[in-house]
């Protein structure tokens, strides 16, 4: 069962349910090992094989915002039309919420004839605690547009309007809409959603095994020129501020390891490819953020890739009495 909008809701599971994963990451403090993160994590090569991975790879899992460029994908199959390769960066993103994102946002609502009012995401304050004390201090406050999701609830409505489906209830499972996503996600994925739940920002979130995902995100960056999903990793690339924003990791990962295409998704997901090398896909099993980079990295350098990123990566500093004292490192 999944609870939204204060009620419990049904959900069909297709076979096994995830199983949990193996010790990934460890808590290093003045030499001491004080905890472990465990979590599961596949490495694909080039043609898609497994090359590595450690944990449950097989069961289905919810990706969370790392299958939004594959969503992104399908608008643009559905009909999805942009002015700027940049608002297909923001459409595929879970932006900081800064203000380059709410007025890209709020453009391209405004330029379809919607209200904010028309997105159905939750009000929220900007992720990142420079924007967030910029609001507060104007004396504003959470809107829709600020939501890390908007970019792709806009997408979603745009969708709806070239598609000619109706906007409302464009978020619910049954829609159109919905269901032409869930077509593209199991067709990048090689394999069916085994479960659909709601999602943070009340989209559908669909089920699929860590080693789907990392085959969507291979087949994303391998798509050929002139297709949709050509033009998601082209526009990720070129824009990954809009993806993520301000000291966000996947930002970070783009900008530095060139051809890479990445997404972070809540409760400890990351998946990231790169065309011609592989695509690695993590979950930390307790949700944590702090160990998912470290093991991100770790994955990456078995397909032989070496940036200086990855190195700044490899490590979460700990701190005592405001110095380093330790890490968070990865074990696998």
């Amino acid at each position: 069962m999944l609870r939204a909008a204060g009620a419990w809701v049904p959900f069909r599971l297709v076979g096994t349910t995830y199983q949990g994963g193996v010790p990934l990451a460890e808590v290093v403090r003045s030499g001491f090992v004080e905890g472990l993160h465990r979590g599961s994590v596949v490495v694909l090569d080039a043609a898609g094989a497994v090359l590595a991975g450690a944990g449950d790879v097989h069961a289905p899992i919810f990706p969370r915002s790392a299958s939004k460029p594959i969503q992104a994908v399908g608008m643009l199959r559905a009909g999805l039309r942009l002015a700027e390769p940049a608002d297909l960066a923001l459409v595929a993103a879970s932006h900081a919420g800064e203000q380059a994102h709410v007025d890209r946002v709020t453009a391209l609502l405004r330029g379809a004839g919607l209200a904010e009012s028309a997105l159905h995401c939750p009000p929220d304050l900007p992720m990142g605690g420079a924007a967030r004390e910029a609001v507060l201090r104007a004396g504003g406050g959470p809107t829709r547009t600020r939501m890390n999701c908007s970019g792709k609830h806009a997408g979603m409505l745009l969708t709806c309007l070239a598609a000619g489906w109706p906007i409302d209830g464009y978020w619910r499972p049954e829609h159109p809409l919905q269901q032409r996503l869930r077509d593209t996600v199991e067709e990048f994925a090689g394999e069916p959603v085994a479960a659909v739940g709601v999602d943070g920002c009340g989209a559908p979130v669909l089920a699929i095994s860590l080693t789907g995902l990392a085959t969507a995100h291979l087949r994303l960056v391998s798509a050929a020129a002139g297709s949709a999903g050509h033009a998601v990793a082209a526009a990720m690339r070129a824009y990954p501020e809009l993806v993520g924003g301000t000291g966000a990791v996947d930002t970070g990962l783009m900008r530095g390891l060139p051809g890479a295409v990445a997404k972070i998704g809540a409760e400890g997901v990351v998946a990231a490819a790169v065309p011609g090398v592989g695509a690695v896909a993590l979950k930390i099993d307790d949700g944590a953020e702090r160990p998912r980079m470290p093991v991100l990295v770790s994955a990456l350098r078995r397909l032989g890739l070496d940036a200086p990123v990855l190195s700044g990566y490899a490590r979460v500093p700990l701190l005592g009495g405001g110095v380093p004292v330790g890490a968070v490192r990865a074990t696998w």
